[in-house]
């Protein structure tokens, strides 16, 4: 698979009116049944940060999440709090969340114990995005093999659902940061039923084009075509 560039958005107004409708039915039903325990404040569902033990930095890009959030809210129907919470494995918190996110350049440790719980969360229905910041893969290829020893990380084809949930990417993940030059990537841990569990992004660092301008200074196509991918796995998440 080639690396590409970064996608301008080609939908009409009424295709775009269309999309957020359509948005709107599936939300409700996916929501309607959920249990008060995922209401948090006044939000429909909150998104949380994996932070964990090993020495990598699970906190950087810190202004990624709420400007990918502020950009859910702003661009889709998404009814997503505007800020992350911060969750550990351990912590009885992991499920009420649906969504988890994990970034970092260096190690991770998962126990045994921590591994058993991820994959509870998995298995029930939940769903985990993780962004390499680079320096992550070796690491986080090692810890998803205490989750699912026997599940492989596949590569998932650019005609997968992820990559067209809110936003045509026809030519998959676009290249953010350059790390080692080799085209993005997205794996993913699918269940039995073929449902995405465990998404991850190679090669490509969406949480560097989703921070502020200011911070990594992007190209501005570059930085929303970013914001729109990550919109994308909220979204994939969500409805499947």
């Amino acid at each position: 698979m080639k690396s590409i560039g970064y996608p301008v958005p080609t939908s009409s107004r009424w295709e775009y009116v269309l999309r957020k409708s359509v948005l709107l039915v599936v939300l409700v039903m996916v929501f309607a049944p959920l249990s008060d325990s995922l209401a948090q404040e006044t939000y429909g569902f909150t998104i949380a940060r994996i932070k964990y033990d090993g020495g990598g930095d699970w906190y950087s890009d810190p202004e990624s999440l709420p400007e990918l959030l502020s950009f859910v809210r702003r661009e889709t129907l998404v009814d997503v709090a505007p800020r992350e919470e911060v969750v550990e494995l351990s912590s009885d918190n992991l499920f009420t969340y649906p969504y988890l996110y994990l970034t970092g350049h260096g190690n991770l440790r998962w126990t045994s114990a921590e591994a058993l719980r991820l994959r509870r969360y998995l298995e029930q229905g939940g769903f985990l995005h993780i962004d390499d910041n680079y320096g992550l893969d070796v690491h986080i290829r090692r810890e998803l093999k205490k989750v699912f020893p026997e599940l492989e990380l596949v590569e998932l084809p650019f005609s997968h659902a992820i990559y067209h949930a809110a936003f045509p990417f026809d030519s998959g993940l676009p290249k953010v940061h350059e790390h080692d030059g080799k085209p993005p990537q997205g794996f993913a841990l699918l269940d039995e039923n073929g449902r995405v569990m465990v998404y991850y992004t190679y090669e490509t660092d969406l949480g560097d084009g989703w921070e502020p301008m200011s911070v990594h200074e992007k190209p501005e196509a570059l930085r929303t075509a970013s914001l729109q991918m990550g919109t994308n796995i909220l979204v994939y998440a969500m409805t499947h």
